[in-house]
């Protein structure tokens, strides 16, 4: 079922949360020899919300009354709730600057092999602990270069997708 939740919408008081400036952020590719990109799946769907949220999101149909038990899309601050939840999962790893985190790709860099299996043994833990999963079909693991957020990554380089 979907949820039409243009009327919520215009209620909603706008969230002030910075979403990553892209062009910012990729200059941490600079030394990196390995680069890693995974994408949470239905990345909007793994988040949960509050109780008093569930009831603003009911759908009635003929049928009876649903509640979604996760984030459906369509509402107004959803990247920026999302960006903010995800954020706070990993404070220290995004302040050593060797995670990047765009909405729901999550990207690890790393200079060295053994700093990067480090790196992402630290990264899926957490991911699993928080019961979260990622598309298998849009993770990249341990790449030189890589096409990611509309780039093509690497440590030598940074240039524009020209497919995107």
């Amino acid at each position: 079922m979907v949820g039409d939740f243009r009327a919520l919408n215009t209620y909603t008081i706008p969230e002030r949360y910075q979403i990553p400036i892209i062009h910012e952020t990729l200059t941490q590719f600079s030394q990196a020899k390995f680069i890693t990109a995974m994408d949470a799946l239905k990345g909007f769907n793994q988040n949960v919300f509050t109780e008093n949220a569930k009831k603003l999101l009911r759908i009635i149909v003929h049928c009876g009354i649903y509640e979604y038990l996760r984030m459906p899309f369509g509402i107004k601050n959803e990247p920026y709730h999302y960006q903010r939840m995800i954020n706070t999962i990993f404070p220290e790893e995004l302040s050593e600057g060797w995670l990047i985190i765009y909405i729901d790709d999550i990207i690890v860099c790393s200079e060295t092999w053994e700093s990067h299996l480090t790196r992402l043994e630290i990264v899926l833990q957490k991911i699993v602990q928080l019961n979260m999963k990622a598309s298998l079909k849009k993770c990249h693991f341990a790449y030189s270069e890589l096409k990611a957020l509309g780039h093509v990554l690497s440590g030598l380089s940074l240039g524009i997708d020209k497919k995107n």
